[in-house]
């Protein structure tokens, strides 16, 4: 083994450790259903993570639920794949081979479909403030994130609070049909949610909440009208006025807009299915 400076052995120990955790966080999501074997299969083999490409065929199968460490040794036998094999590893054969046995497994283990949830609301009512709750207390439900033309607010991440597009990347997405919902919201900018991402999520079994404004909530229910729709109300006009001028985020001619907007999706509580006071 070469004489690593000390420096470069501390580096290489973090990062030994960073791909063992998130092996293991790997393992723990697929022992408990959160991801599905060929997901992970085929996260190996994309390159986006060496530490996943190097886990072991043995304790990957292992934590396929209900294989076990039997039926481990006896499927890499039929298989013909060596024990010390890694995912990122297996030859052209061993792979269609492994394709072939998790295909079998997961027709055998159908999961069932997950439920879109719509949180939607007038401005300023706190749905941002919902939503990064949720994210925070209840990690298996999946937040869609949507596309916006506005700029970021102070503190807002890309990607994470929004994806801030300009106007022709939002036409690009609208163009090839890759938007579940959209409209544009307060006579000013344009929202929508990327179909892929919730498509999957739900087909995969998990639960997946939209955060999006009412328009969007009324184009959700006519293209999946399954989706349970949440109408977030302030308690009171008085402090929906006094939370939107607190924030201090818009121009005093966008709040009288907004303040306008307000007042029309109020009128719409009654076509949604659950009605929560923040």
């Amino acid at each position: 083994m070469p004489n690593l400076p000390e420096v470069d052995r501390a580096a290489a120990a973090r990062r030994a450790i960073a791909a063992r955790t998130e092996r293991a966080e790997a393992k723990k999501r697929l022992s408990a259903g959160d991801v599905r074997p060929l997901e992970l299969l085929s996260l190996a083999r994309s390159g986006a993570s060496e530490a996943i490409a190097r886990m072991r065929v043995p304790d990957f199968l292992r934590a396929v639920p209900g294989i076990g460490d039997t039926k481990t040794t006896r499927i890499l036998e039929e298989l013909g794949i060596a024990p010390v094999k890694r995912l990122g590893g297996l030859g052209v054969r061993q792979l269609e081979a492994l394709k072939t046995y998790l295909r079998s497994w997961e027709a055998a283990h159908p999961v069932a479909r997950g439920r879109l949830l719509v949180l939607a609301g007038p401005t300023a009512v706190g749905k941002g403030t919902v939503a990064s709750y949720i994210r925070e207390h209840f990690p298996d439900v999946q937040l869609s994130v949507s596309a916006t033309t506005r700029a970021p607010r102070p503190g807002e991440v890309d990607g994470t609070h929004y994806y801030f597009l300009s106007d022709a990347q939002f036409d690009e997405l609208v163009a090839h049909d890759e938007l579940l919902e959209w409209a544009t919201v307060h006579n000013a900018y344009r929202y929508g949610t990327p179909k892929q991402p919730v498509v999957a999520a739900l087909e995969a079994g998990r639960n997946v909440l939209l955060e999006i404004d009412i328009q969007g909530a009324r184009s959700v229910r006519r293209a999946m009208p399954d989706a349970h729709l949440v109408f977030l109300l302030p308690p009171s006009w008085d402090e929906l006025v006094r939370r939107l001028t607190g924030r201090a985020t818009e121009s005093a001619e966008e709040q009288e807009r907004r303040l306008a907007t307000a007042k029309v999706e109020l009128a719409a509580v009654d076509e949604f299915d659950s009605q929560i006071v923040n």
